[in-house]
């Protein structure tokens, strides 16, 4: 099967789950571990009916894993049960010593098995000149699990929400998105977290920001967007939060500086009348809440201002290598970025 993305084969999985069609060779990757790990659960709920201490469930650790024993697994008839999971976690099959081997054992997977490769620490990033790589991805289901669209996200909350016993509005689901990166595994802790601190039917901003710790990169855009409006006193607020992130200031700049630089590309998006989809497509962003913000907040800055912020980024990346005292060069920084 051909890979595809932007969650398009997540969902063909989903679908042929729930029609009981359970292929013969996945292979698993992507940043959201929620539906990854979820999606594992449901395999092993399928065809795991005694339970994962059966015969017919067997897991491996990919580094320690020999072909011989993989082959001896796929060998192995299934004990009364149709099929048998053969679950291994960081196997790099596209870095093997013996490439050709494992594309003949996976042309020619037993209907009885369903081998399943999960890409947990190593990246999953097959060499598509090779001819064997090619060849075995056509072999395997690969599904990757992408971060979800903001619509997607802010119903799953809801609904999360909904389970706690608490109701929560679209844009504060959206909010709650934005600040902890859009990661399902992070907003489902903080769901419960929030759902248990609210003392009333429906969940406020005020209690989202009462609990909830935002990432990094949300506090970011927040700082850029105070600047953008002058707001000095705002600014030198957020960067309190940053600095009480515990971050290197190493770190915080870079940050910094990144959100300055896509607030320079933004700017420039509007001016050429290019939208949105572009800063996406030149910047990498992976959320359309993140280039909404930054499109909203480039709609308040002048072209020159933006870079000049990001000749001023540039200037303190220089100064920072030098000073004793960091964290005063980027108090002395988001001054002058204030009044730009």
């Amino acid at each position: 099967m051909p890979v595809k993305s932007n969650g398009e084969s997540y969902r063909q999985f989903v679908k042929a789950l729930k029609a009981n069609q359970v292929d013969c060779f996945y292979i698993f990757h992507g940043e959201e571990r929620y539906l990854l790990d979820r999606s594992v659960a449901d395999l092993r709920h399928r065809l795991c009916l005694d339970g994962l201490d059966s015969f017919n469930y067997k897991r491996y650790d990919g580094k320690k894993l020999s072909i011989d024993e993989l082959e001896e697994a796929v060998d192995t008839l299934p004990s009364f049960s149709d099929r048998t999971l053969i679950e291994i976690h960081d196997f790099d099959v596209f870095k093997s010593d013996d490439l050709p081997r494992l594309k003949k054992m996976f042309s020619d997977l037993p209907e009885y098995v369903c081998l399943l490769l999960v890409y947990d620490i190593i990246p999953f990033k097959p060499d598509k000149r090779k001819k064997d790589t090619t060849e075995i991805l056509k072999y395997a289901h690969v599904v990757e699990f992408t971060v979800q669209d903001l619509g997607r996200l802010v119903k799953w909350i809801i609904m999360h929400c909904d389970d706690a016993g608490k109701k929560i509005s679209n844009k504060d689901a959206e909010y709650l998105a934005f600040i902890t990166g859009g990661f399902m595994s992070s907003l489902h802790s903080e769901i419960e977290k929030t759902s248990a601190f609210s003392r009333g039917n429906t969940i406020t901003k005020a209690d989202i920001d009462a609990v909830v710790t935002p990432v990094l990169d949300a506090v970011a855009y927040k700082l850029t967007d105070a600047l953008a409006r002058h707001d000095h006193a705002g600014a030198m607020k957020i960067m309190d939060e940053l600095f009480q992130m515990k971050e290197a200031p190493h770190k915080l700049l870079f940050t910094i500086s990144l959100k300055m630089r896509q607030l320079l590309v933004a700017r420039i998006c509007i001016d050429d009348n290019i939208g949105k989809h572009a800063l996406t497509e030149i910047c990498g962003i992976r959320h359309d809440f993140q280039a909404r913000a930054l499109m909203e907040t480039a709609r308040k800055a002048s072209l020159s201002g933006c870079r000049k912020a990001v000749l001023m980024c540039a200037d303190t990346a220089l100064e920072l290598n030098s000073t004793s005292d960091p964290e005063v060069r980027l108090a002395e920084l988001i001054t002058k970025l204030a009044y730009i």
